[in-house]
């Protein structure tokens, strides 16, 4: 009778590990990582469609987007639709757009991640020839594909608290499985 109450308490203390391990993977994922999916052209020729990364959740409530980064965010026009992007302007940064290239506070942005000879036309919010000033709280972003990206050239800064984190690590597929670097601006 004893053997079976300690293989009964066995069992219990085994699937008791396995419920808090199940719980811990559940707020990991709810509040500090998430898997998401590249869907569609706008992030080439850093990702492709379908491509797999994982997203730091956490990141953006102890420390601000910073210039490079790549963030995931909410759509501005469909809170459904999640849209990943690059950061280009901070709150406070003059951001122009000029001969199809972006200036930030009068510097061109070296941007080593376009494939070359990429040209960045203007949107309904920010046209060639124009500056905007990047309000508080708001991120100007954009895609590395860009003419087959809508992003703040077309609907403006992107609000923080619209932000899902910033994309950590590319995991699949598994051949490209890296980091995701921050580019070393020269502003």
């Amino acid at each position: 009778m004893d053997g079976i109450k300690r293989g009964v308490a066995a069992i219990f203390d085994f699937l008791q590990g396995i419920v808090v391990f199940l719980a811990i993977i559940v707020m990991i994922y709810l509040f500090i990582l998430s898997p998401q999916e590249i869907s569609g052209q706008s992030m080439e020729p850093t990702f492709f469609n379908a491509e797999l990364i994982i997203t730091n959740k956490f990141i953006y409530k102890i420390n601000p987007p910073i210039r490079g980064d790549v963030v995931i965010f909410k759509s501005p026009k469909n809170k459904e639709i999640d849209y990943i992007k690059r950061v280009i302007g901070t709150p406070g940064d003059r951001v122009r757009l000029e001969n199809g290239e972006f200036y930030v506070n009068d510097v061109k942005l070296e941007e080593p991640y376009l494939r070359p000879n990429t040209v960045t036309a203007g949107g309904s919010y920010l046209r060639e020839g124009d500056e905007i000033t990047v309000p508080e709280g708001q991120y100007f972003c954009s895609g590395d594909n860009r003419p087959h990206s809508s992003d703040s050239r077309e609907f403006g800064p992107i609000a923080l608290e619209d932000f899902i984190g910033k994309g950590l690590l590319l995991y699949w597929p598994i051949k490209k499985l890296a980091p995701i670097k921050r580019p070393a601006y020269t502003i």
